[in-house]
């Protein structure tokens, strides 16, 4: 029998309240979509990669499931554990059980404070070890993600973009979580430094059963580290597989596209680069039908694209696509 998964998105909705005109006086802009309707599961100890262009809703997914912005429908199961229905009191409890990774590994520091105060900081909050013993934690933790302790008391403007992020890793292990968001965790990294970050990453996840929803734009990154993967775009996903048949064999034509910008390291390859036309529709507007029919390079794409907008539907096992010709290929 297979167990339930650890995490489950149910139907997420996001969005927000448009501004009025005329210094607040006039007429209501159109609500922004930001996330209209996303659903997604991840079994323990797996990663889901989460991809798509910048405003696509990648990051607001990762915010609201933390609860740092309130969804405006749908549900989130931890364990089966209704994150979204929680009182301040239990969720602050199962806050422990959740973390995040932030993009900035400068900003996400409080630069006021060193790296032994920004450790110990989460430990005396939730009570996980006598004050006494906390500067050994603090070590252990370092230690864990492959920091000198001797730098437990610099503070952030001393340590490099890698390490900042090492010790961003290490406060969100601190209160030994069980999933953890991993919000472009290595987008404002040196390519060498990604790596070292991304083998970090699988290496915690083996040793402590770890769970991630590991975000990213860069779909050779996830390729990595991802055991399945979902493509957004405006706000829904369009495409979700196990990462193998999404490289090998891709339905929607965005993914093709995504995939077709990633270098080929391979002087002789004569694959060819998708180019988009035109830009992301806004949120607050999005087309009718498919939301990517203006942008489509699909030859058979027609007058039902943009008045029909394809549901989310399984093309083979375990892989679902939104187009409406996912099952022929794009020449």
């Amino acid at each position: 029998m297979t167990a339930p998964p650890l995490v489950e998105v149910r139907d997420l909705v996001k969005h927000y309240a448009g501004e009025r005109t005329w210094l607040g006086l006039g007429r209501p802009r159109a609500a922004v979509r930001a996330v209209d309707g996303v659903s997604f599961s991840i079994a323990a100890g797996k990663t889901l990669g989460l991809v798509g262009e910048s405003g696509s809703g990648k990051t607001t997914i990762a915010r609201t499931l933390l609860r740092l912005t309130e969804p405006s429908a749908g549900s989130f199961l931890l364990d089966g554990v209704d994150v979204f229905t929680l009182a301040p009191g239990p969720l602050r409890r199962l806050r422990r059980r959740i973390q995040i990774v932030f993009q900035d590994p400068y900003g996400s520091l409080n630069p006021r404070m060193t790296v032994r105060q920004t450790l110990r900081e989460p430990l005396a909050i939730h009570q996980l070890a006598p004050k006494p013993q906390r500067d050994a934690r603090v070590g252990a933790l370092l230690d864990e993600v492959g920091l000198d302790p001797e730098l437990a008391d610099r503070y952030p403007h001393e340590l490099s973009g890698g390490q900042r992020q090492r010790v961003g890793i290490a406060r969100a292990l601190s209160v030994e979580p069980v999933f953890l968001v991993c919000d472009e965790p290595v987008s404002a990294l040196d390519v060498s430094v990604q790596a070292q970050v991304l083998n970090l990453l699988a290496d915690l996840q083996q040793k402590r059963q770890l769970t991630y929803l590991f975000i990213a734009h860069d779909l050779a990154v996830v390729k990595h580290i991802a055991d399945d993967v979902a493509v957004m775009y405006l706000g829904r996903i369009v495409e979700r597989a196990p990462a193998a048949p999404v490289y090998e064999q891709p339905r929607h034509p965005y993914t093709r596209s995504l995939l077709s910008a990633v270098p080929v390291p391979d002087p002789a390859s004569t694959a060819q680069r998708i180019v988009l036309p035109g830009d992301v529709p806004s949120p607050a507007h999005p087309p009718s039908g498919c939301a990517f029919h203006p942008r489509c390079p699909h030859p058979k794409k027609n007058a039902r694209c943009s008045t029909e907008r394809p549901a989310l539907r399984e093309i083979a096992p375990g892989h679902v696509a939104a187009c409406h010709f996912a099952e022929e290929p794009m020449r």
